[in-house]
């Protein structure tokens, strides 16, 4: 496992360098970009078919910078000054563990100082620019594909807040033994948790701009899942907690085709340091798991894009609003609730039962996708009829 995208470096090229950049943060970093463009393509053809129109705004131009501006951009400026400098005199400590060290109070006033100050002077700049000018309402049109840049923001920001409450609540014993370590760690993400959040605040922001909300599910889907197909990816490579139960059989013959750490895997130096120390290993992450296990992470990315590809391929067939978007959860909840099976995951006692959260969200996601293209269905029979 490749803790850093250091270790992947020196593990396929003997390059020895050190970076402050983890893999599976990388890895998520590109999922975000690839859902990106995927959406934007999608906004792209709605647009191009009729289903999607020019957005019009209304925006002050030459708006004097009130006093507000000044101090929020002063704080930032010191903040970016404060870790920053401190980044680069200490740039151990940085890659040695770059979570801690953005969270930690450790940072150097003297950059704070110069990035403040820096700031104001570039907003005094600007405050400068407008004097004199007269304030007016202008009308401006943004076409629906431009609003990706604050559509991924939102996503980014209510994904790891949805991600975050939802893992507290599946780990509420981790939660009440150590409150202010499992809110602030970047580990412990729960991809449902994320989905429904961001979903929440993404449809939110495009219905205040009219867009219609089922055209904007449909034109995310494929993205989404693309998306959770290549994270699942960092979530193995990193060796992030999201493997299987114990797997002590032996490799079947008709998978013989296969290497060995794809039917089994110890998650050796794993980016949690779980298990036990491997013999003869110093550092960081020298710990790979007692036993071998599924690697579900990796399943569920070969499983996730490839059914990308399969929604990519028919997303054109597709002319009821919403069908494609209710046709990807229904894909998606089916995959996530056949690997629960075989995936380490903390269960409820439900009737005798023991369910995960996953099953319960994934089970819900194939019987409301189900009931929605019925009745989806049965609205466009009757708007023909």
């Amino acid at each position: 496992m490749y803790a850093t995208l250091s270790d992947l470096l020196f593990d396929l090229f003997g390059i020895q360098t050190r970076l402050p950049i983890q893999m599976f943060g990388l890895v998520m970093a590109l999922s975000f970009v690839g859902a990106y463009l995927v959406m934007q393509s999608e906004l792209k053809r709605k647009q191009a078919n009729g289903l999607l129109f020019p957005i019009k705004i209304q925006k002050k131009i030459n708006e004097p910078i009130a006093l507000i501006d000044f101090v929020t951009a002063v704080i930032i400026g010191a903040f970016i000054g404060f870790k920053l400098l401190e980044m680069i005199l200490d740039y151990d400590s940085l890659v040695d563990n770059p979570q801690k060290f953005i969270l930690s109070a450790k940072g150097s006033w003297f950059g704070a100082l110069l990035g403040g100050a820096y700031s104001y002077y570039q907003k005094k700049k600007e405050a400068d620019a407008l004097i004199g000018k007269k304030v007016e309402l202008k009308e401006i049109v943004v076409q629906p594909y431009e609003l990706m840049g604050n559509i991924v923001a939102i996503a980014a920001i209510g994904g790891l807040l949805g991600a975050k409450i939802f893992h507290n609540l599946e780990n509420i014993d981790q939660l009440m033994a150590d409150p202010i370590g499992s809110l602030l760690s970047f580990s412990g993400l729960t991809f449902y948790g994320g989905l429904i959040v961001a979903a929440i605040g993404i449809l939110y922001y495009t219905g205040k701009k009219g867009m219609p909300a089922w055209h904007v599910c449909d034109a995310a889907a494929a993205g989404l899942m693309l998306s959770y197909g290549t994270g699942r990816l960092g979530c193995h490579l990193s060796g992030d907690g999201d493997w299987g139960i114990d797997n002590l059989a032996a490799k079947p013959d008709w998978l013989s085709f296969l290497p060995d750490w794809a039917w089994s895997s110890r998650y050796a130096h794993n980016v949690l340091s779980e298990g036990v120390p491997i013999p003869g290993c110093e550092g960081a992450h020298c710990f790979q798991l007692l036993n071998p296990v599924y690697p579900t992470a990796l399943y569920e990315a070969f499983a996730c894009i490839g059914l990308f590809i399969f929604l990519w391929l028919i997303r054109k067939r597709f002319t009821i609003p919403g069908t494609f978007f209710l046709c990807y959860l229904l894909l998606n909840g089916i995959e996530r609730f056949l690997i629960e099976k075989i995936r380490v995951n903390t269960t409820y006692s439900i009737f005798n039962a023991h369910i995960t959260q996953a099953e319960i969200i994934s089970f819900t996601f194939i019987i409301g996708s189900l009931i929605g293209l019925l009745i989806l269905k049965m609205k466009h029979k009757k708007t023909l009829a």
